[in-house]
């Protein structure tokens, strides 16, 4: 497998390479230069696999020949070894249509231990066979950071530097990062918001400056969704799912909560895949630049507004990129040029090649925090189901799309509710507790710095401390 970037003037890589790479050199993203596909008679013969090996058959086409079948099923296995639930992301019923992923039995209760947990597998694997060091930079609105930071800590030859805008994620989240005192772990708390935040990790990784202090055997790469890897092992619960529903033979939708575009992209792959997805919706609250983008074709940035769902709280969705490349033709020099005009304008219109291809599987909703509090309500009271703002708009969306009632709607349940207690105390009245292994979080020493919203000082700050650590 082939990878090339989105901007079309990056030279392509394999597997390995843009694991450890992250993003493109040309400032695109990654994606497979063909996508591979199943028939419907391979994706039955998934159906009742053990997780981790559902993962396998899934990924394998995607990493050969960088890792052999039985380097990735080991990697699957220890990756998947760590979840709370034998089924890794069960499935429950809400009502006779609506369904609910749970994604969020990983170490760090949100969705994204499912993908970095086999991320950091896959680093040291790398790292160990080609005596590399690498620096993982990264910037989070809640969950990436924690979820990395478990991935990663105290493992060789890794250095991880995890952005958070200060004040701007919940208490149980930034605990779960700043606890972490393992020695290659750094918090680093910034004034301004998320896309302040990944706007300096983008710029960091096109910075002769950072690469000429960390040296030549030091790599520097990315954690978030930008990094391929992450994004390929969020399709496997696509598959886990509709296999439980009926798949290939019937099909289903599914409602994702989204800010970065990754998770729902995914679902995307999934489709290319050969995976029946009636439909794709694109769950935002009142950020809602990807809402206005698929519905009207106006991708502008606004100001970012604080909500109960901070990880959502985004105006530059990174990975829309990549739908956008696929949806134009994938023209690199096209992408090239429209992302250079959003990124000097803040505001792009989508072409109309790119509204119409999105329109065949995606559709959108906008929550905002009276609809966000009423879906919560309303799984707790109808289903006994107490879920997560960010779900909750995921279930809203999902419950107002006027899907035919035969095809199964299924909302991704991207984090435990207890991670957004007050958030969900305040919908439900009842103020869901932290699973007993973390329920000394509060408890813990927290340790990370304060720093300007300033590139130049968090550069600095990452560059000494990487080669501190060297």
């Amino acid at each position: 497998m082939e990878y090339i970037s989105t901007r079309g003037s990056a030279g392509a890589l394999d597997f390995e390479g843009v694991t450890l790479a992250g993003l493109a050199p040309d400032g695109g993203l990654y994606v497979p230069r063909d996508y591979p596909r199943f028939s419907e008679a391979e994706i039955a013969a998934m159906r009742g696999l053990p997780y981790a090996e559902l993962a396998v058959r899934v990924m394998l086409p995607f990493v050969t020949p960088s890792l052999s079948e039985d380097e990735l099923r080991k990697l699957c296995q220890q990756a998947y070894g760590r979840f709370s639930h034998e089924a890794v992301t069960p499935l429950k019923q809400f009502d006779q249509q609506h369904w609910l992923l749970e994604l969020f039995h990983g170490p760090t209760l949100a969705f994204k231990d499912v993908a970095l947990q086999l991320l950091g597998g896959l680093f040291e694997h790398f790292l160990a066979k080609n005596h590399d060091h690498l620096t993982i930079v990264g910037a989070t609105s809640g969950d990436t950071g924690s979820a990395a930071i478990d991935g990663v800590a105290g493992r060789d030859r890794i250095d991880i530097f995890m952005l958070h805008p200060k004040g701007r994620v919940s208490d149980v989240q930034r605990r779960q990062m700043t606890t972490v005192l393992s020695p290659n772990v750094h918090n680093i708390a910034i004034e301004g918001s998320f896309d302040d935040a990944q706007a300096m990790v983008k710029r960091m990784f096109n910075d002769a400056a950072i690469a000429s202090s960390l040296g030549g055997r030091f790599r520097i790469t990315a954690v978030n969704s930008i990094n391929w890897a992450r994004l390929m092992a969020q399709v496997v619960y696509y598959f886990a799912a509709a296999l439980q529903l009926g798949a290939p033979e019937r099909k289903v939708a599914f409602s994702v909560p989204t800010g970065n575009f990754g998770d729902v992209f995914a679902g995307y792959v999934a489709s290319r895949m050969g995976l029946p997805i009636e439909q794709l919706i694109v769950a935002t609250n009142v950020n809602d630049i990807l809402h206005r983008a698929l519905s009207s074709g106006d991708y502008s940035a606004g100001t970012v507004t604080e909500t109960a769902a901070p990880s959502m709280d985004i105006q530059v969705s990174s990975n829309f990129e990549r739908l956008l490349f696929d949806m134009g033709g994938r023209d690199g020099a096209a992408m090239a040029a429209q992302m250079r005009g959003f990124e000097a304008s803040k505001a792009m219109q989508l072409t109309n090649a790119q509204r119409e291809g999105a329109s065949a599987l995606f559709t959108s909703a906008r929550c905002d925090a009276d609809e966000m509090n009423r879906a919560m309500a309303w799984a707790k009271d109808h289903c006994g189901e107490v879920i997560d703002p960010h779900t909750a708009i995921g279930l809203h969306a999902a419950r107002h799309a006027g899907i035919d009632p035969a095809v199964p709607v299924v909302t991704l349940a991207t984090a435990h509710p207890a991670k957004f207690r007050d958030a969900v105390e305040r919908a439900t009245g009842q103020r869901p507790p932290l699973p007993a292994r973390m329920g000394d979080l509060f408890e813990r020493e927290e340790s990370f710095t304060e720093l300007p919203g300033d590139y130049d000082a968090v550069a600095a700050y990452v560059t000494s401390h990487a080669t501190e650590s060297a």
